[in-house]
């Protein structure tokens, strides 16, 4: 047991000594042993929390994980830590360098990608050196925009070449969402061929092996890895046939909300007003694609499978998506809003906190102990909080920061990388990062929302 966290004090302390032990120089290892390398949109939300306390530290941490930029423009979702030891998959599994021209020659990365919420990192620290006249700090956002601008450029043409406004992932990996019951099916689909022996590094760290994948999923994640290794990583090779190709909602409605922030950051910086334009257009696309994968007898928005050429209806907070649109129409946020705090979510019977769980109780695929599968994690509690801000939803806003600030306050919660749904019990890694981070951010809102 932990002793308890009695104040906005005492938890904002407890939070900086989580990111101050996890602080490698450059940039943050998302948790003490269970991911001892970088990893992208981690970062993002580190630097997130961490522009409340030390812009120059935040920016850093954005800095440092595009110094990995592919050629193509792509961010890759881990950046390995030559100092961190035994780790797998490691570099030599994923061996960008060795099959793709586009990857860095001098850094070691994954192939994959995350959601992009980097871009609204970068104005929030803009934001913040403008309010504190931090020139040093603005100068360095000016040299990080083009990166940023290049990575939403990929996004948009070699992830929807289409036009479909929602991003292709190959992998589950790359959503964030790694064993969520949206792609169960897909995975269902795919035929594991031979794989090297291997050993598992994560269940090393925890005590309960359901709150990770499992063995069967791992299988296929690792050769769904081999196969991208087999195509170079290069994009339309893996279109052409690719077993997993799933158009996720949840990542589009972030790049739609990120492009959107980054065209403002290009407002400020007074970028040429075509560049601008696109940016804002990738928003208007994309929020558009989120908004027709909406499901009216769900009322949730729903992934899109391109192999098997139908919508994926399982109910995840993914569903949420539309929420982090810009510009959403008035009916389908007022939807969006109570679907976020009815049963099937927050509003849920029996929950220890009312936050958004991850998948919706009840609901086939929802295991309260596993991974994405059912428990709630600060980080995406965090994303709806912020787009119910953007919205001016007031109410719906403060209530969910003030029931994850409870959360995070028990004693026994130890910034978990994710929690029980209805008994609070800390979950997988603990001193976790990004809950630290969203922590910072929940506090240095006030009750100000």
């Amino acid at each position: 047991m932990g002793r308890p966290l009695g104040s906005a004090d005492d938890l904002r302390r407890a939070a900086l000594a989580v990111l101050a032990a996890n602080d490698l120089g450059g940039w943050t290892k998302p948790a003490p042993r269970l991911y001892p390398h970088q990893w992208s949109w981690d970062s993002a939300f580190i630097a997130i929390g961490l522009a409340n306390v030390d812009l120059d530290r935040a920016l850093r941490e954005l800095e440092t994980l595009f110094e990995a930029q592919w050629a193509d423009g792509r961010v890759p979702h881990i950046v390995f830590n030559p100092q961190a030891g035994d780790y797998f998959p490691g570099p030599d599994w994923w061996a960008s360098t060795r099959t793709s021209a586009a990857a860095p020659r001098d850094m070691a990365t994954s192939g994959l990608i995350q959601p992009p919420v980097h871009a609204i990192a970068l104005q929030r620290i803009q934001r913040l050196a403008s309010q504190r006249r931090a020139e040093a700090i603005e100068a360095r956002v000016k040299a990080l925009y083009p990166r940023m601008v290049a990575w939403h450029r990929y996004l948009a043409s070699a992830r929807d070449p289409v036009g479909s406004g929602l991003l292709l992932i190959y992998h589950p990996w790359e959503s964030g969402t790694d064993n969520s019951p949206r792609w169960d099916s897909a995975l269902s689909r795919v035929t594991v061929g031979e794989l090297p022996a291997y050993q598992r590094h994560d269940l090393k760290h925890v005590e309960d092996p359901s709150e990770r994948p499992t063995h069967s999923e791992y299988d296929r994640y690792l050769w769904l890895v081999e196969l991208l290794k087999q195509a170079g990583y290069d994009d339309p090779a893996i279109q052409r046939s690719h077993p997993f190709q799933i158009r996720d909602v949840l990542m589009s409605a972030i790049f739609a909300a990120a492009s959107r922030a980054l065209a403002e950051v290009g407002e400020w910086l007074e970028r040429d007003a075509a560049e601008i334009q696109e940016l804002t257009g990738f928003a208007r696309r994309f929020g558009a694609g989120v908004q027709r994968a909406v499901d009216a007898e769900l009322r949730l928005a729903l992934d899109w499978d391109d192999r098997a050429g139908q919508a994926v209806r399982v109910e995840t907070c993914a569903g949420l998506a539309p929420l982090l649109v810009p510009d959403l129409p008035s009916d389908l946020l007022a939807t969006m809003v109570e679907r976020l705090r009815g049963d099937g979510f927050a509003g849920a019977a029996g929950l220890a906190q009312r936050i958004v769980p991850s998948t919706v109780p009840g609901s086939p695929g929802f295991h309260a102990r596993s991974y994405w599968r059912g428990p709630a994690w600060p980080m995406a509690n965090w994303l709806f909080w912020w787009a119910l801000r953007q919205h001016g939803q007031r109410s719906a806003a403060a209530d969910l920061r003030t029931e994850n600030l409870s959360l995070l306050e028990r004693p026994t919660s130890r910034f978990a990388e994710y929690f029980e749904p209805y008994t609070a019990e800390p979950l997988g890694s603990l001193e976790q990062s990004w809950t630290a981070a969203v922590a910072l951010d929940w506090l240095a809102a006030g009750d100000e929302v």
